[in-house]
């Protein structure tokens, strides 16, 4: 959507707050929860279909599964916000080459995944269905797919993953909430609001869900790859998590955008994972 088009909605969504504040914060998080895009094209599809694919069932939510099958380390992945599984394309030939066992997964409302609604708790609890039965030694998470990785590994204990690479990951979700909430032109109602929902929904304010923190009491070895230049989350936010993930090393990029999607990055993340 245009800026235009966001800033109306929010102004349409702050004359709702002087009636209904809890019914305009209500509508103004489903918005937020809503991926206006993430479904598999044409072209997305032709990406996956050398996969296996399979499903698995968590909370009577469909989990999509893709694999190629290969003799070495299992790596798993997970990608990011309105994106799928096909966004791993410019990797998946390399991971191959090396005979790794891939497995990745679509997201909650992505891909051929169920729903309609996302957050990171939520994915990050299918990555912990998917981790545990596929056991990966690798997970890789790009953006709030990042994020998720992390809530999942500070939430469950899974021995198996020895090696988290983090592509443009949140540092933490205040700084999320706070971009979507200055987007939008929310005024003080719906922005505390918002909070009070979090609050009341998950138990913790928005302020608690911190992958930077979280990052404290991860074992597995981490490696951090941030843009200086990322127009969406940060290069701060890389530089946080670096700081705070112990036994975690931090690789600066310039130019590549939040993507991240360049091969001269490829030949890095293979040799971290291999040593």
């Amino acid at each position: 959507m245009s800026n235009f088009v966001l800033k109306s909605i929010g102004n349409a969504l702050n004359v709702t707050s002087l009636i209904s504040t809890k019914l305009a914060s209500k509508k103004a998080l489903k918005l937020f929860s809503s991926p206006r895009k993430g479904r598999y094209n044409d072209v997305n599809k032709r990406i996956i279909e050398s996969a296996f694919f399979e499903e698995i069932t968590h909370n009577n939510q469909d989990i999509a599964i893709y694999r190629w099958v290969g003799k070495g380390k299992t790596v798993l992945l997970a990608h990011g916000w309105e994106s799928n599984t096909s966004r791993w394309e410019y990797l998946l030939e390399d991971l191959k080459a090396q005979d790794y066992n891939i497995v990745s997964l679509d997201a909650p409302a992505h891909g051929r995944s169920d729903g309609k609604q996302f957050n990171a708790i939520l994915y990050s609890e299918f990555i912990n269905v998917v981790a545990k039965k596929f056991q990966p030694e690798i997970l890789i998470g790009h953006s709030v797919g990042g994020m998720a990785s992390v809530f999942c590994l500070h939430n469950h204990k899974l021995p198996s993953i020895k090696k988290l690479i983090l592509l443009g990951a949140p540092a933490h979700f205040t700084g999320v909430f706070s971009r979507y909430k200055q987007m939008m032109g929310f005024n003080n109602r719906i922005s505390n609001g918002l909070d009070s929902i979090v609050l009341e929904r998950f138990g913790k304010p928005v302020d608690y869900f911190s992958s930077a923190n979280f990052t404290k009491s991860i074992e597995a070895k981490g490696l951090i790859i941030h843009d200086k230049k990322d127009k969406i989350i940060p290069y701060e936010d890389g530089q946080l998590i670096a700081s705070l993930y112990k036994n975690s090393e931090l690789i600066s990029t310039s130019g590549f955008g939040h993507g991240l999607k360049d091969k001269s990055l490829t030949p890095k993340i293979i040799e971290f994972i291999n040593n």
